[in-house]
């Protein structure tokens, strides 16, 4: 069966490019143009991936609700914003309401098309048992590569793609400077310089909400991060 894309986007024409491209490459796409229809729609039946636009028409923080809504009924449901709206607040708000990925309209296309499959393979990785498991553990750490999922003692910790990644970077090799692009490489992600911040600062505060006194992720100034072992 052909995995279900959801595109809620308000300009027709971006819609329907988006759709086609998935479309092209073996999905069966539905499209939205406001959060009404959406979530209606989305109630009956969640799809494999959800593709959002923050601003949806003069529903200005439409997307955030909608991710909201989304996000409260399947914690596991892989969902992107796809939008022109830049600002490091938005994005560190998307990331907060639970996105797996923030995306800007700017991106290519080939890009985007490899995010969704990154996604989409996290996914399949967590539904399916394997047979040996590629397991990186660092002090309380622990990271599952084949299943993507990250633990701190037996906490499960709920990373995106892109923070389990960076995180996997930093794990990799105690005590090593990374700096962000060599993050992004990791991540396979192109972001700006605040965006690696917000990330980094996200990531912390998802440890530092099993365990208060976290603070593997130290700041290289001017240089990067480093992942060090108690």
């Amino acid at each position: 069966m052909r995995q279900h894309i959801a595109i809620v986007e308000d300009e027709a024409a971006i819609a329907a490019n988006y759709s086609e491209a998935l479309a092209r490459q073996g999905f069966r796409v539905s499209t939205y143009r406001d959060r009404p229809s959406a979530s209606l729609a989305l109630a009956e039946q969640l799809p494999d991936l959800a593709i959002i636009d923050v601003g949806l028409g003069d529903d200005v923080e439409g997307g955030f609700e909608l991710c909201r809504e989304l996000r409260a009924r399947s914690p596991e449901l892989p969902i992107v914003f796809l939008t022109a709206r830049d600002s490091e607040l938005d994005i560190v708000s998307g990331l907060r309401l639970g996105a797996d990925d923030y995306l800007t309209k700017d991106i290519s296309q080939g890009h985007m098309l490899a995010r969704i499959h990154a996604l989409l393979r996290r996914v399949q990785a967590l539904r399916t048992p394997v047979a040996h498991e590629d397991v990186l553990e660092r002090g309380a750490l622990s990271l599952n590569v084949e299943r993507m999922t990250a633990h701190w003692g037996a906490a499960r910790v709920d990373l995106t793609v892109t923070e389990f990644w960076i995180v996997h970077a930093l794990a990799r090799h105690p005590g090593h400077v990374k700096n962000r692009q060599q993050l992004m490489d990791a991540a396979s992600v192109v972001l700006d310089d605040n965006t690696v911040t917000s990330h980094i600062k996200r990531i912390r505060r998802k440890f530092q909400g099993i365990d208060d006194a976290f603070a593997a992720i130290e700041t290289a100034y001017g240089m990067g991060y480093r992942w060090q072992d108690a």
